[in-house]
Protein backbone atom coordinates (compact mmCIF):
# COMPACT_ATOMS: atom_id res chain seq x y z
CA UNK A 1 0.00 0.00 0.00
CA UNK A 2 2.85 2.58 0.88
CA UNK A 3 4.11 2.02 -2.61
CA UNK A 4 1.12 2.52 -4.74
CA UNK A 5 0.72 5.61 -2.55
CA UNK A 6 3.78 7.20 -3.45
CA UNK A 7 3.46 5.73 -7.20
CA UNK A 8 -0.26 7.07 -7.63
CA UNK A 9 -1.39 10.07 -5.74
CA UNK A 10 -4.20 9.62 -3.56
CA UNK A 11 -6.14 12.42 -5.22
CA UNK A 12 -6.49 11.09 -8.47
CA UNK A 13 -7.57 7.82 -6.98
CA UNK A 14 -10.16 9.29 -5.76
CA UNK A 15 -11.29 11.57 -8.87
CA UNK A 16 -11.32 8.01 -10.63
CA UNK A 17 -13.77 6.02 -8.34
CA UNK A 18 -15.40 8.98 -8.12
CA UNK A 19 -16.05 9.46 -12.17
CA UNK A 20 -16.61 5.66 -12.65
CA UNK A 21 -19.30 5.63 -10.38
CA UNK A 22 -21.15 8.55 -12.21
CA UNK A 23 -20.49 6.92 -15.44
CA UNK A 24 -22.22 3.87 -14.20
CA UNK A 25 -26.25 3.73 -14.58
CA UNK A 26 -27.86 2.76 -11.48
CA UNK A 27 -30.82 0.91 -11.88
CA UNK A 28 -32.95 -0.75 -8.99
CA UNK A 29 -35.12 -3.32 -9.44
CA UNK A 30 -38.89 -2.97 -9.19
CA UNK A 31 -39.76 -4.57 -5.77
CA UNK A 32 -41.12 -7.65 -6.09
CA UNK A 33 -44.43 -8.61 -4.74
CA UNK A 34 -45.13 -11.23 -2.53
CA UNK A 35 -47.78 -13.70 -4.74
CA UNK A 36 -50.64 -14.79 -2.55
CA UNK A 37 -49.70 -18.31 -3.36
CA UNK A 38 -46.56 -20.07 -4.06
CA UNK A 39 -45.70 -22.67 -6.57
CA UNK A 40 -46.11 -25.61 -4.84
CA UNK A 41 -49.50 -24.70 -3.31
CA UNK A 42 -49.20 -23.66 -0.27
CA UNK A 43 -50.90 -20.05 0.53
CA UNK A 44 -48.69 -17.38 1.39
CA UNK A 45 -50.76 -16.04 4.23
CA UNK A 46 -50.09 -15.08 8.19
CA UNK A 47 -53.16 -15.27 10.59
CA UNK A 48 -52.57 -12.86 13.49
CA UNK A 49 -53.91 -11.00 16.38
CA UNK A 50 -56.28 -13.70 17.26
CA UNK A 51 -58.36 -13.48 19.99
CA UNK A 52 -60.94 -16.22 20.33
CA UNK A 53 -58.73 -19.23 20.18
CA UNK A 54 -61.03 -21.04 21.89
CA UNK A 55 -62.52 -22.12 18.83
CA UNK A 56 -60.19 -24.50 17.81
CA UNK A 57 -61.03 -26.63 20.88
CA UNK A 58 -64.16 -26.86 19.35
CA UNK A 59 -63.92 -28.75 16.60
CA UNK A 60 -60.85 -30.39 18.24
CA UNK A 61 -60.70 -33.11 15.83
CA UNK A 62 -59.74 -31.18 13.10
CA UNK A 63 -57.27 -28.80 15.01
CA UNK A 64 -55.83 -32.41 15.89
CA UNK A 65 -55.34 -33.47 12.02
CA UNK A 66 -54.01 -29.87 10.81
CA UNK A 67 -51.33 -30.33 13.25
CA UNK A 68 -47.74 -31.05 12.13
CA UNK A 69 -47.14 -34.69 12.83
CA UNK A 70 -44.48 -34.37 15.58
CA UNK A 71 -47.25 -32.85 17.92
CA UNK A 72 -49.90 -35.19 16.85
CA UNK A 73 -47.27 -38.23 17.70
CA UNK A 74 -46.78 -36.26 21.18
CA UNK A 75 -50.70 -36.13 21.92
CA UNK A 76 -51.32 -39.47 20.59
CA UNK A 77 -48.32 -40.91 23.37
CA UNK A 78 -48.95 -38.85 26.02
CA UNK A 79 -52.81 -39.54 25.62
CA UNK A 80 -52.64 -43.03 26.36
CA UNK A 81 -49.51 -42.57 28.93
CA UNK A 82 -52.02 -39.97 31.10
CA UNK A 83 -54.74 -42.19 30.77
CA UNK A 84 -52.95 -45.33 31.94
CA UNK A 85 -51.37 -43.47 34.76
CA UNK A 86 -54.73 -41.60 35.90
CA UNK A 87 -56.52 -45.24 36.18
CA UNK A 88 -52.77 -47.11 37.77
CA UNK A 89 -53.99 -44.29 40.38
CA UNK A 90 -57.34 -45.32 40.88
CA UNK A 91 -56.54 -48.47 41.25
CA UNK A 92 -54.14 -48.38 43.57
CA UNK A 93 -56.86 -45.97 45.61
CA UNK A 94 -59.50 -49.05 45.48
CA UNK A 95 -57.00 -51.45 46.43
CA UNK A 96 -55.63 -49.17 49.18
CA UNK A 97 -59.43 -48.42 50.69
CA UNK A 98 -59.56 -52.36 50.74
CA UNK A 99 -56.95 -52.80 52.19
CA UNK A 100 -55.31 -54.79 49.55
CA UNK A 101 -51.43 -53.52 50.51
CA UNK A 102 -51.98 -54.19 53.86
CA UNK A 103 -49.15 -57.50 54.87
CA UNK A 104 -51.11 -59.24 56.52
CA UNK A 105 -53.65 -60.02 53.94
CA UNK A 106 -51.25 -61.53 52.05
CA UNK A 107 -50.50 -64.63 54.88
CA UNK A 108 -53.68 -64.58 57.01
CA UNK A 109 -53.46 -66.25 60.58
CA UNK A 110 -57.22 -66.90 60.84
CA UNK A 111 -59.22 -69.46 59.09
CA UNK A 112 -60.95 -66.92 56.70
CA UNK A 113 -59.29 -66.65 53.43
CA UNK A 114 -58.84 -62.91 52.40
CA UNK A 115 -60.17 -62.21 48.81
CA UNK A 116 -58.86 -58.90 47.27
CA UNK A 117 -60.72 -56.53 44.46
CA UNK A 118 -57.40 -57.11 42.25
CA UNK A 119 -55.20 -59.96 42.52
CA UNK A 120 -51.57 -59.49 42.81
CA UNK A 121 -51.75 -55.45 43.35
CA UNK A 122 -49.41 -54.72 45.77
CA UNK A 123 -47.96 -51.21 44.63
CA UNK A 124 -48.60 -48.56 42.54
CA UNK A 125 -45.94 -50.14 39.87
CA UNK A 126 -48.35 -53.51 40.25
CA UNK A 127 -51.42 -51.43 39.65
CA UNK A 128 -50.00 -49.19 36.93
CA UNK A 129 -48.95 -52.79 35.15
CA UNK A 130 -52.73 -53.64 35.73
CA UNK A 131 -54.03 -50.60 34.32
CA UNK A 132 -52.35 -51.15 31.07
CA UNK A 133 -53.54 -54.98 31.00
CA UNK A 134 -56.91 -53.65 31.46
CA UNK A 135 -56.78 -50.94 29.10
CA UNK A 136 -54.64 -52.58 26.19
CA UNK A 137 -56.88 -55.94 26.99
CA UNK A 138 -53.18 -58.06 27.27
CA UNK A 139 -54.45 -60.29 30.08
CA UNK A 140 -51.22 -62.45 31.18
CA UNK A 141 -52.94 -64.02 33.79
CA UNK A 142 -51.04 -62.82 37.44
CA UNK A 143 -53.54 -60.25 38.14
CA UNK A 144 -56.98 -60.21 37.78
CA UNK A 145 -60.05 -58.89 39.02
CA UNK A 146 -62.69 -60.41 41.28
CA UNK A 147 -66.24 -59.92 42.74
CA UNK A 148 -65.63 -58.80 45.89
CA UNK A 149 -65.43 -54.95 45.28
CA UNK A 150 -68.42 -53.32 43.21
CA UNK A 151 -66.21 -50.00 43.18
CA UNK A 152 -63.79 -52.23 40.96
CA UNK A 153 -65.74 -53.17 38.34
CA UNK A 154 -67.50 -49.66 37.78
CA UNK A 155 -63.81 -48.44 37.62
CA UNK A 156 -63.22 -50.93 34.67
CA UNK A 157 -66.39 -50.33 32.89
CA UNK A 158 -65.11 -46.40 33.03
CA UNK A 159 -61.28 -47.64 31.74
CA UNK A 160 -63.11 -49.95 29.13
CA UNK A 161 -65.25 -46.73 27.96
CA UNK A 162 -62.30 -44.24 27.97
CA UNK A 163 -59.76 -46.49 26.13
CA UNK A 164 -62.09 -47.13 23.26
CA UNK A 165 -62.52 -43.31 22.71
CA UNK A 166 -58.83 -42.74 22.80
CA UNK A 167 -58.33 -45.37 20.20
CA UNK A 168 -61.25 -44.59 18.12
CA UNK A 169 -60.05 -40.46 17.75
CA UNK A 170 -56.34 -41.19 17.83
CA UNK A 171 -56.45 -43.64 15.24
CA UNK A 172 -59.22 -41.57 13.03
CA UNK A 173 -56.86 -38.59 13.82
CA UNK A 174 -53.66 -41.00 12.05
CA UNK A 175 -55.42 -42.16 9.65
CA UNK A 176 -57.03 -39.00 8.35
CA UNK A 177 -53.35 -37.73 8.26
CA UNK A 178 -52.30 -40.55 6.15
CA UNK A 179 -55.58 -39.68 3.48
CA UNK A 180 -55.42 -36.36 3.30
CA UNK A 181 -56.38 -35.03 -0.14
CA UNK A 182 -53.46 -32.76 -0.46
CA UNK A 183 -51.08 -35.87 -0.55
CA UNK A 184 -53.00 -37.04 -3.69
CA UNK A 185 -52.03 -33.24 -4.56
CA UNK A 186 -48.43 -34.10 -5.16
CA UNK A 187 -48.64 -35.94 -7.76
CA UNK A 188 -50.45 -33.19 -10.24
CA UNK A 189 -48.47 -31.52 -11.53
CA UNK A 190 -48.23 -27.61 -13.36
CA UNK A 191 -45.65 -26.44 -15.86
CA UNK A 192 -43.17 -23.98 -14.39
CA UNK A 193 -44.38 -21.53 -17.08
CA UNK A 194 -47.49 -20.30 -18.64
CA UNK A 195 -47.33 -19.11 -22.20
CA UNK A 196 -49.45 -16.19 -24.25
CA UNK A 197 -49.83 -17.22 -27.99
CA UNK A 198 -52.28 -16.72 -31.11
CA UNK A 199 -54.24 -20.07 -31.19
CA UNK A 200 -57.64 -20.28 -33.82
CA UNK A 201 -57.42 -16.29 -34.28
CA UNK A 202 -57.24 -15.45 -30.89
CA UNK A 203 -54.79 -14.59 -28.28
CA UNK A 204 -54.60 -17.16 -25.43
CA UNK A 205 -53.32 -17.92 -21.80
CA UNK A 206 -52.31 -21.75 -21.92
CA UNK A 207 -50.65 -23.72 -19.39
CA UNK A 208 -50.14 -27.56 -18.95
CA UNK A 209 -51.53 -29.77 -16.40
CA UNK A 210 -50.80 -33.59 -15.60
CA UNK A 211 -50.99 -36.50 -13.85
CA UNK A 212 -48.10 -38.52 -12.79
CA UNK A 213 -50.04 -41.09 -11.36
CA UNK A 214 -52.31 -44.13 -13.60
CA UNK A 215 -55.12 -44.02 -11.27
CA UNK A 216 -57.32 -41.42 -12.34
CA UNK A 217 -59.05 -37.94 -10.93
CA UNK A 218 -62.25 -37.95 -11.72
CA UNK A 219 -65.10 -35.22 -12.44
CA UNK A 220 -61.58 -33.05 -12.59
CA UNK A 221 -62.24 -29.35 -13.03
CA UNK A 222 -60.29 -26.12 -13.62
CA UNK A 223 -60.90 -22.41 -12.43
CA UNK A 224 -58.35 -19.52 -12.76
CA UNK A 225 -58.22 -16.64 -10.69
CA UNK A 226 -56.59 -13.17 -11.43
CA UNK A 227 -55.35 -11.94 -8.28
CA UNK A 228 -54.73 -8.07 -8.40
CA UNK A 229 -54.74 -5.39 -5.87
CA UNK A 230 -57.44 -2.47 -7.35
CA UNK A 231 -58.93 0.87 -5.92
CA UNK A 232 -62.20 1.69 -6.27
CA UNK A 233 -64.28 4.55 -7.74
CA UNK A 234 -65.21 5.40 -4.16
CA UNK A 235 -61.62 5.56 -2.66
CA UNK A 236 -61.30 1.99 -1.18
CA UNK A 237 -58.39 -0.13 -1.61
CA UNK A 238 -58.59 -3.81 -2.06
CA UNK A 239 -55.75 -5.64 -1.81
CA UNK A 240 -56.77 -9.11 -2.81
CA UNK A 241 -58.93 -8.69 -5.25
CA UNK A 242 -60.20 -12.05 -7.09
CA UNK A 243 -61.69 -12.09 -10.29
CA UNK A 244 -62.67 -15.83 -12.24
CA UNK A 245 -61.99 -15.85 -15.81
CA UNK A 246 -63.11 -18.44 -18.18
CA UNK A 247 -61.45 -21.74 -19.48
CA UNK A 248 -61.98 -22.44 -23.34
CA UNK A 249 -63.32 -26.19 -22.76
CA UNK A 250 -65.82 -27.79 -25.68
CA UNK A 251 -67.49 -29.51 -23.13
CA UNK A 252 -70.46 -28.33 -21.87
CA UNK A 253 -69.71 -29.98 -18.34
CA UNK A 254 -66.60 -28.14 -18.08
CA UNK A 255 -64.79 -30.85 -17.01
CA UNK A 256 -61.42 -32.67 -18.44
CA UNK A 257 -60.53 -36.13 -18.64
CA UNK A 258 -56.90 -36.14 -17.61
CA UNK A 259 -55.83 -39.26 -19.04
CA UNK A 260 -52.78 -37.41 -20.24
CA UNK A 261 -50.97 -34.03 -20.02
CA UNK A 262 -53.76 -31.46 -21.18
CA UNK A 263 -52.86 -27.62 -22.13
CA UNK A 264 -55.99 -25.36 -20.70
CA UNK A 265 -56.54 -22.52 -22.59
CA UNK A 266 -57.96 -19.52 -22.00
CA UNK A 267 -58.97 -17.14 -24.07
CA UNK A 268 -58.32 -13.29 -24.25
CA UNK A 269 -61.53 -11.63 -24.67
CA UNK A 270 -63.31 -8.83 -23.57
CA UNK A 271 -64.49 -10.78 -20.41
CA UNK A 272 -60.61 -11.82 -19.64
CA UNK A 273 -58.99 -9.03 -17.45
CA UNK A 274 -55.94 -9.25 -19.51
CA UNK A 275 -57.59 -7.43 -22.83
CA UNK A 276 -56.20 -4.42 -22.51
CA UNK A 277 -52.45 -5.91 -21.49
CA UNK A 278 -49.83 -5.91 -24.37
CA UNK A 279 -46.58 -7.77 -24.18
CA UNK A 280 -44.65 -4.21 -23.36
CA UNK A 281 -47.28 -3.94 -20.28
CA UNK A 282 -46.95 -7.51 -19.29
CA UNK A 283 -43.71 -6.98 -16.85
CA UNK A 284 -44.91 -4.27 -15.23
CA UNK A 285 -48.56 -5.59 -14.08
CA UNK A 286 -48.91 -6.10 -10.86
CA UNK A 287 -51.09 -9.15 -11.06
CA UNK A 288 -51.06 -12.77 -10.22
CA UNK A 289 -52.97 -15.75 -11.92
CA UNK A 290 -54.19 -18.65 -9.82
CA UNK A 291 -55.01 -22.29 -11.16
CA UNK A 292 -57.09 -24.25 -9.10
CA UNK A 293 -57.45 -27.92 -10.12
CA UNK A 294 -60.39 -29.78 -8.30
CA UNK A 295 -61.11 -33.81 -8.82
CA UNK A 296 -61.94 -37.06 -6.81
CA UNK A 297 -59.32 -39.38 -6.24
CA UNK A 298 -60.77 -42.63 -7.93
CA UNK A 299 -58.80 -44.80 -5.26
CA UNK A 300 -60.02 -43.54 -2.56
CA UNK A 301 -63.30 -40.97 -2.79
CA UNK A 302 -61.54 -38.20 -1.13
CA UNK A 303 -61.99 -35.09 -2.97
CA UNK A 304 -58.61 -33.34 -4.36
CA UNK A 305 -57.35 -29.44 -5.03
CA UNK A 306 -53.86 -29.27 -6.61
CA UNK A 307 -52.78 -24.92 -6.78
CA UNK A 308 -50.57 -22.99 -8.55
CA UNK A 309 -49.74 -19.19 -9.41
CA UNK A 310 -48.24 -17.53 -12.42
CA UNK A 311 -46.85 -14.12 -12.07
CA UNK A 312 -46.02 -11.41 -14.85
CA UNK A 313 -41.93 -12.89 -15.09
CA UNK A 314 -43.82 -16.36 -15.61
CA UNK A 315 -45.58 -15.66 -18.28
CA UNK A 316 -44.13 -16.09 -21.50
CA UNK A 317 -45.22 -14.10 -24.60
CA UNK A 318 -45.07 -15.40 -28.25
CA UNK A 319 -44.32 -19.26 -26.67
CA UNK A 320 -46.20 -22.31 -27.46
CA UNK A 321 -45.80 -25.95 -25.57
CA UNK A 322 -44.17 -28.69 -27.18
CA UNK A 323 -46.05 -31.90 -27.77
CA UNK A 324 -45.11 -34.70 -25.68
CA UNK A 325 -47.52 -36.81 -26.36
CA UNK A 326 -46.55 -40.31 -29.18
CA UNK A 327 -47.34 -42.95 -30.58
CA UNK A 328 -45.06 -45.62 -30.12
CA UNK A 329 -46.09 -49.62 -30.91
CA UNK A 330 -49.49 -49.33 -30.74
CA UNK A 331 -49.18 -47.30 -27.09
CA UNK A 332 -49.78 -43.61 -26.25
CA UNK A 333 -46.36 -42.15 -24.42
CA UNK A 334 -45.86 -39.34 -22.38
CA UNK A 335 -42.40 -37.84 -22.18
CA UNK A 336 -42.21 -35.48 -18.90
CA UNK A 337 -39.11 -34.29 -19.80
CA UNK A 338 -40.41 -31.80 -21.84
CA UNK A 339 -42.96 -30.94 -19.94
CA UNK A 340 -42.42 -27.44 -19.40
CA UNK A 341 -40.41 -27.00 -22.39
CA UNK A 342 -41.82 -24.17 -24.89
CA UNK A 343 -40.61 -22.65 -28.30
CA UNK A 344 -40.77 -19.51 -29.79
CA UNK A 345 -43.82 -19.28 -32.20
CA UNK A 346 -45.30 -15.26 -34.09
CA UNK A 347 -47.25 -13.65 -32.01
CA UNK A 348 -48.38 -10.01 -32.21
CA UNK A 349 -47.20 -8.00 -29.78
CA UNK A 350 -50.13 -5.85 -28.90
CA UNK A 351 -52.66 -6.07 -26.66
CA UNK A 352 -55.96 -8.63 -27.22
CA UNK A 353 -57.95 -5.18 -27.75
CA UNK A 354 -55.86 -4.21 -30.41
CA UNK A 355 -55.72 -7.04 -32.45
CA UNK A 356 -59.75 -7.04 -32.09
CA UNK A 357 -60.37 -3.37 -33.56
CA UNK A 358 -57.37 -3.84 -36.34
CA UNK A 359 -57.28 -7.78 -37.41
CA UNK A 360 -54.82 -7.18 -40.18
CA UNK A 361 -51.89 -6.53 -37.51
CA UNK A 362 -52.18 -10.68 -37.04
CA UNK A 363 -52.37 -11.08 -40.38
CA UNK A 364 -49.11 -9.05 -40.71
CA UNK A 365 -47.53 -10.98 -38.24
CA UNK A 366 -48.24 -14.23 -39.80
CA UNK A 367 -46.81 -12.70 -43.58
CA UNK A 368 -43.47 -11.65 -41.71
CA UNK A 369 -42.89 -15.24 -39.96
CA UNK A 370 -43.60 -16.70 -43.03
CA UNK A 371 -41.35 -14.68 -44.68
CA UNK A 372 -38.86 -15.08 -41.84
CA UNK A 373 -39.45 -19.02 -41.82
CA UNK A 374 -38.88 -19.04 -46.03
CA UNK A 375 -35.65 -17.28 -45.53
CA UNK A 376 -34.07 -19.71 -42.89
CA UNK A 377 -35.01 -22.35 -45.29
CA UNK A 378 -32.79 -20.81 -48.17
CA UNK A 379 -30.09 -20.21 -45.91
CA UNK A 380 -30.46 -23.50 -44.44
CA UNK A 381 -30.30 -25.36 -48.08
CA UNK A 382 -27.52 -22.84 -49.08
CA UNK A 383 -25.49 -23.77 -46.79
CA UNK A 384 -26.49 -27.62 -47.07
CA UNK A 385 -25.46 -26.81 -50.86
CA UNK A 386 -22.37 -25.11 -49.85
CA UNK A 387 -21.44 -27.90 -47.86
CA UNK A 388 -21.85 -30.92 -50.14
CA UNK A 389 -19.75 -29.02 -52.65
CA UNK A 390 -16.88 -28.72 -50.27
CA UNK A 391 -16.89 -32.61 -49.53
CA UNK A 392 -16.83 -33.30 -53.23
CA UNK A 393 -14.60 -31.01 -53.86
CA UNK A 394 -11.91 -32.29 -50.61
CA UNK A 395 -12.92 -35.91 -51.87
CA UNK A 396 -11.71 -35.12 -55.65
CA UNK A 397 -8.50 -33.34 -54.47
CA UNK A 398 -7.75 -36.60 -52.13
CA UNK A 399 -8.18 -38.95 -55.33
CA UNK A 400 -6.56 -36.50 -57.40
CA UNK A 401 -3.12 -37.44 -55.09
CA UNK A 402 -3.81 -41.01 -54.78
CA UNK A 403 -3.16 -41.31 -58.92
CA UNK A 404 0.29 -42.82 -59.62
CA UNK A 405 2.24 -40.84 -62.35
CA UNK A 406 3.57 -42.05 -65.09
CA UNK A 407 7.52 -41.61 -65.68
CA UNK A 408 9.51 -42.13 -68.87
CA UNK A 409 12.94 -43.55 -69.21
CA UNK A 410 14.91 -43.16 -72.72
CA UNK A 411 17.41 -45.39 -73.75
CA UNK A 412 20.89 -45.40 -75.60
CA UNK A 413 19.55 -46.24 -78.74
CA UNK A 414 16.87 -43.43 -78.72
CA UNK A 415 14.01 -45.96 -77.99
CA UNK A 416 11.18 -44.52 -75.53
CA UNK A 417 9.62 -47.02 -73.24
CA UNK A 418 6.64 -46.31 -70.70
CA UNK A 419 6.82 -47.88 -67.82
CA UNK A 420 4.51 -47.17 -64.55
CA UNK A 421 6.28 -46.63 -61.08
Amino acid sequence: MLARKSIIPEEYVLARIAAENLRKPRIRDRPRKARFIAKNGACNLAHKNIREQGRFLQDIFTTLVDLKWRHTLVIFTMSFLCSWLLFAMMWWLVAFAHGDMDPSTENPSNSTKWTPCVTCVRSFTSAFLFSIEVQVTIGFGGRMMTEECPLAITVLILQNIVGLIINAVMLGCIFMKTAQAHRRAETLIFSRQAVIAVRNGKLCFMFRVGDLRKSMIISASVRIQVVRKTTTPEGEVIPIHQVDIPVDNPIESNNIFLVAPLIICHVIDKRSPLYDISASDLALQDLELIVILEGVVETTGITTQARTSYVAEEILWGHRFVPIVTEEEGVYAVDYSKFGNTVKVAAPRCSARELDEKPSILIQTLQKSELSHQNSLRKRNSMRRNNSIRRSNSMRRTNSSLIVPKVQFITPEGSQSASET
